[in-house]
């Protein structure tokens, strides 16, 4: 069960064995059914979970009520809202599951109590954070800077399996366009 989660902190830090079964044995083990909120606008987020099996969204409400994607997490991803997991501050967003989950959890406690213990460990959570910022500021940079098919042909290369795993209507919102846009856009591409 923690092959993946010890894995991936291996690639980001060296750790050892005693190391990483002092971090396995802080984890949470948890199993979530397919559209289960995870979070909910004006809570404060109590988690961050490595997905081991399943899909997640994180979304907000714009003003009129729609819902605006702002990230999927697959396997080997990690999902939270940083700020107020970090701050203990209410979120703005929502997290569910699109798909049955198996995660890997962290409570401010116990993450508290791994970096008391093992301070090393503070470089595999920097270079998550960081991946994500990464991630987020190429697609803040795409949303400015690129055309709609441009988009859609940026996230398929990145996220090859979600639109197989997805509603296209969740992938329209992620890019910021209808539904229907979305449809001509792949009906287009379909044709060259």
């Amino acid at each position: 069960m923690f092959e993946r989660i010890n894995s991936y902190i291996t690639k980001c830090t060296p750790v050892n064995t005693r190391d990483l079964d002092y971090f396995d044995s802080l984890l949470e083990h948890k199993m979530v059914p397919k559209k289960t909120m995870l979070l909910h606008e004006g809570e404060v987020c109590n988690f961050e979970a490595f997905v081991l099996k399943g899909c997640i969204r994180t979304y907000f409400l714009d003003e009129k009520g729609f819902e605006v994607i702002l990230q999927f997490a697959i396997e080997d991803w990690w999902v939270s809202d940083i700020a107020s997991f970090h701050d203990r501050k209410p979120s703005n967003m929502f997290i569910e599951t699109l798909e049955d989950c198996e995660l890997l959890l962290l409570n401010p406690e116990t993450k508290d109590l791994l970096l008391t213990k093992l301070p090393h460990l503070e470089k595999a959570f920097r270079l998550m954070v960081q991946r994500n910022l990464s991630v987020l500021q190429n697609r803040f940079f795409k949303t400015i800077s690129a055309t709609a098919t441009e988009k859609y042909l940026d996230f398929i290369e990145r996220y090859p399996t979600i639109p197989q795993r997805v509603a296209q209507h969740y992938i329209a919102s992620y890019l910021g366009i209808s539904p229907e846009f979305l449809s001509k856009i792949r009906t287009r591409l379909a044709k060259k």
